[in-house]
């Protein structure tokens, strides 16, 4: 499969894939493909990406839970600096794994990759000083069609690595911290989004 290997349908989940990308290195540094088209088809992975995008954030920033409502996208995420915690929701009112979620470390050293099917909720936690973040969409971003949910909902139970605080029934950041006392950090945005349960009905 040249130059990637596919872990598809991780923790039972269809459609999510970690990718791993074969990195060849000696003593003056490596090179990697980040992306091939015949690769990801030869994986039976068909999307068309149209934008990559790319943000750094400091150390405790949780960025999430985020979706798209009219114009859902696939995302091939991965860091190129630093260490995050990076999470997708499973929001397909039809799946089996409805609400269930799956988190994964993505980290300069470990050049894996996340794809992110349309249908989900997703986001991350900074786990280093700072982090370089990079992804892929097969659509456009489209303002004003963004959803969120609660990233502490107890619903759906993320354990986010190195978090401590006691949930107070909203998705506020107050009072949570990392282990080493750095405050969770979050957009005003993302501290009012409601749980999984408040946001769709149709699993009420």
């Amino acid at each position: 499969m040249g130059q990637i290997s596919v872990e598809k349908n991780v923790a039972g989940i269809e459609g999510l894939c970690v990718i791993t990308p074969a990195v060849h290195g000696d003593n003056r540094g490596y090179f990697m493909e980040t992306y091939s088209q015949r690769d990801m088809e030869e994986a039976g992975l068909n999307m068309v990406f149209v934008q990559d995008n790319q943000s750094m954030s400091a150390k405790g920033v949780l960025r999430g839970l985020h979706f798209q409502k009219q114009y859902p996208q696939t995302k091939l995420v991965r860091v190129i600096k630093g260490a995050v915690f990076d999470v997708a929701v499973d929001l397909r009112s039809d799946s089996a794994t409805y609400g269930k979620w799956y988190g994964i470390v993505l980290t300069e050293e470990n050049k894996k990759q996340f794809l992110i099917p349309r249908g989900f909720a997703h986001g991350f936690l900074v786990l280093s000083d700072t982090a370089e973040f990079c992804y892929k969409c097969d659509d456009f971003y489209h303002p004003n069609d963004e959803g969120g949910l609660a990233w502490n909902d107890p619903e759906i139970g993320i354990s986010w690595p190195q978090v401590t605080g006691t949930y107070p029934g909203s998705a506020s950041a107050a009072g949570y911290t990392l282990e080493d006392g750095t405050a969770l950090n979050l957009s005003q945005k993302d501290q009012l989004w409601k749980g999984i349960r408040d946001t769709f009905s149709f699993h009420g």
